[in-house]
């Protein structure tokens, strides 16, 4: 980490928020050694809130790129300790049903259950962001070329064709500084300066619900907890309904308390009642309020995420109910794809162009991902509106009755916590740097379900090398060409990207396991994973397509035109 006195500072790129999206797209940017600078509010390791309880696999792809994810695998919960989702009538009464998702230690090993399919080197991790931060913290502090800049406040910001110039506050001191950058991104959450300042504005659903959330100490409260432990307890009564996630495995908890929709108000609900509801105890169990937040689900989506050289990422850009845990998630897809291609025009192959496409690909599947959350939310919400009130009632009846509430709760949520569609389904479409080539359309996909697809614009679906390694490991920092045949010939293309320095790793494939989504003798992968370009042979215009993956403008295609005309691109 580095640290400065001076008042005036520059560095390529200004991160405003080091949470997780912050955090996360300072590792890859200096992963591609572009300089930067995080500005943050808080004190360094100052806790986090207790919020995002999942680490989606994509998310898990890239941190086992950037070094950290075994580091993420050894913290949260106790090796051994289940990460099942269970439903009861409260967390200490009848269970009804149980989504098995495998611990920490079997999370490698593990074939057996709806969440062991997984098409990838890293699946999903549950990990508290009170844990996760930290590791991301440390590791990016360590890095050459970032700077973290805490108790810092950003102010304000003005841009012309060459830079930013920020200006922002010390907290402690009150001293002003000006850091001038290349490119900056807002990663500073839900009221974020840095959205009001470039004139965005957040469009959507403004309430979905109101959720109490209390993180509890309660030492005893495993014990009162009958059968196998889990990391999510779902607790649906007619009194209240409401989740809790064991954050430690022994003795902290956080406790959703979810308002219904004929309690508006956050202090017209008591808390304690609720909470005790919700646990199924009596007044005389104790526990211990660590800390509580109030807080309201939206689907709000920003109208734009960009104005110049000014960029939003993760809540910034859209707030939505964290169904799924795609809160902090698509805020980390955010700053992954964008982080790519602000390296590529600090690295000078890429043409400032390139930079379009973080808008015309995140802005749409903004859209979709939020869409899939506020629509799991309503059936969450109709849900507990429709516990019988006899749910527990003892006998025969009370059984058949609690056995059909089971199989309900299963079938919906499921899909949340196995959430496959949201993983790898999603695609880019209409981006000015992916080639579609006509002859299939990206196969749709759900919350839980997807098809694996070499459409340009999908993710490119998973699978091991031969010598034992994932195919994403071989991917070198820009593009990646997949060649299944090495009769073709991909030298023309090889001189075209070293002409304008663009990145090209050429990958040879030899391994007899292929997903039959893999039909084309070349496939070119970009640094995040998804398909830009493929084909049987080489495009007869290698630099075209060159172009079209560095994001030429029109100005530049005409000038490197004109170049190939001369003989000097020959």
């Amino acid at each position: 980490m580095t640290t400065t006195a001076d008042t005036s500072m520059q560095a390529d790129v200004l991160i405003v928020g080091a949470g997780p999206v912050g955090l996360t797209l300072a590792m890859d940017l200096a992963s591609r050694g572009v300089s930067v600078i995080l500005c943050e509010t808080r004190r360094f390791a100052e806790p986090p809130n207790v919020k995002c309880n999942h680490v989606a696999s994509r998310t898990m792809e890239q941190f086992r790129r950037l070094g950290v994810a075994q580091q993420l695998r050894d913290a949260g919960l106790p090796a051994d300790h289940p990460n099942d989702v269970v439903f009861r009538t409260s967390v200490t009464g009848t269970e009804l049903t149980r989504i098995p998702i495998p611990c920490r230690r079997d999370r490698y090993t593990e074939t057996e259950g709806p969440d062991a399919w997984w098409p990838t080197p890293e699946p999903p991790h549950r990990i508290n962001q009170i844990y996760l931060e930290p590791i991301l913290l440390r590791h990016t502090a360590a890095l050459p070329g970032v700077t973290l800049l805490n108790r810092t406040q950003f102010e304000r910001f003005t841009q012309d064709a060459d830079g930013v110039r920020a200006v922002a506050t010390d907290m402690d001191t009150g001293a002003t500084r000006s850091i001038r950058c290349r490119y900056m991104v807002g990663c500073d959450g839900g009221s974020s300066q840095v959205r009001k300042q470039i004139g965005a504005k957040l469009e959507g659903t403004a309430v979905i619900q109101r959720v109490q959330s209390t993180f509890i100490r309660a030492p005893k409260l495993r014990e009162l907890i009958p059968g196998k432990p889990a990391w999510s307890y779902y607790a649906m009564n007619p009194r209240r309904c409401g989740t809790m996630f064991a954050i430690d495995g022994h003795e902290t908890w956080l406790v959703h308390n979810h308002l219904n929709a004929e309690e508006p108000e956050f202090d017209s609900v008591d808390r304690d009642t609720s909470i005790r509801e919700i646990l199924g105890v009596g007044p005389d169990f104790h526990y211990d309020i660590i800390s509580k937040e109030d807080w309201v689900g939206r689907r709000l989506v920003a109208t734009r995420f960009r104005e110049g050289r000014v960029f939003l990422a993760g809540d910034a850009a859209h707030l939505w109910v964290p169904y799924a845990g795609y809160g902090m998630n698509a805020g980390i897809a955010d700053a992954l794809n964008l982080s790519w291609l602000l390296g590529a025009c600090v690295q000078g192959w890429g043409d400032e162009a390139i930079l379009d496409a973080y808008e015309a690909e995140r802005l749409p599947i903004t859209e979709q991902v939020s869409q899939f959350a506020m629509d799991h939310a309503q059936k969450m919400i109709r849900a507990r509106r429709a516990v019988p009130s006899d749910i527990e009632a003892p006998g025969p009846a009370g059984d058949a009755l609690r056995a059909e509430i089971g199989r309900e709760a299963y079938a919906l949520n499921v899909q949340q916590f196995c959430c496959g569609g949201l993983n790898f389904g999603y695609f880019y479409t209409g981006s000015p740097i992916i080639v579609p080539d006509g002859e299939h359309r990206a196969p749709p996909y759900s919350m839980g379900e997807f098809t694996p697809s070499t459409v340009p614009g999908c993710r490119a679906p998973h699978f091991w090398l031969a010598d034992g390694r994932s195919l994403y490991d071989a991917f070198g920092p820009g593009y990646t060409l997949l060649r299944f045949d090495r009769s073709v010939d991909v030298r023309p293309l090889e001189r075209a990207a070293a002409a304008y320095r663009m990145p090209l790793t050429v990958l040879d494939i030899e391994t007899a396991s292929l997903p039959k989504a893999y039909a084309h003798r070349l496939v070119i992968c970009r640094a995040d994973q998804h398909i830009a370009w493929r084909g049987a042979h080489l495009p007869a215009d290698v630099y075209d397509l060159v172009a079209t993956l560095r994001g030429e403008s029109r100005r530049e295609r005409g000038r490197r035109r004109a170049l190939a005309w001369e003989g000097v691109l020959a």
